[in-house]
């Protein structure tokens, strides 16, 4: 199975360009073909909780929010199961013996793609440290820079 049929999971920030439906939204849709690659892109719960709150801070009305969840249907939402409480711990101690300050929630989303096997695609360096060791991480060019 290649990259690009491989599973994926996205992190906050990239489903957030999806939702918005701009130009990094498609370029991001079209590089790792989002919609038509055989296994469906996945997210954390967490994600969820985020994305969700994200709105309701910006005061995205109806419209915005209706697109933000027609984009979270059309992903495969984990919920936090055993495999990813461990992979959780097994991050969040290598994280804090390593010194690393890394965000909870980011955390979760890490241990959601080590316990999958998935490739997860951000724009947030943090994760760097974990690639290789715990999971695969492609990690873009942020948007606003």
């Amino acid at each position: 199975m290649t990259a690009s049929e491989g599973p994926v999971v996205l992190d906050t920030n990239v489903v957030l360009q999806l939702a918005r439906g701009n130009e990094i939204g498609r370029w991001l849709d079209a590089t790792y073909r989002l919609q038509t690659r055989p296994l469906r892109p996945m997210i954390s719960i967490v994600t969820v909780g985020e994305l969700v709150a994200f709105a309701r801070r910006r005061g995205w009305g109806a419209d915005r929010s209706g697109k933000l969840h027609q984009v979270i249907q059309q992903l495969v939402v984990f919920d936090i199961n055993r495999a990813i409480i461990d992979h959780y711990a097994a991050i969040h101690t290598f994280l804090v013996g390593s010194g690393r300050s890394v965000g909870d929630n980011d955390v979760w989303i890490a241990a959601t793609a080590a316990a999958t096997s998935a490739l997860l695609i951000t724009t947030d360096k943090d994760f760097e440290p974990l690639a290789g060791t715990f999971l695969q991480v492609s990690v873009l060019p942020h948007p606003g820079k």
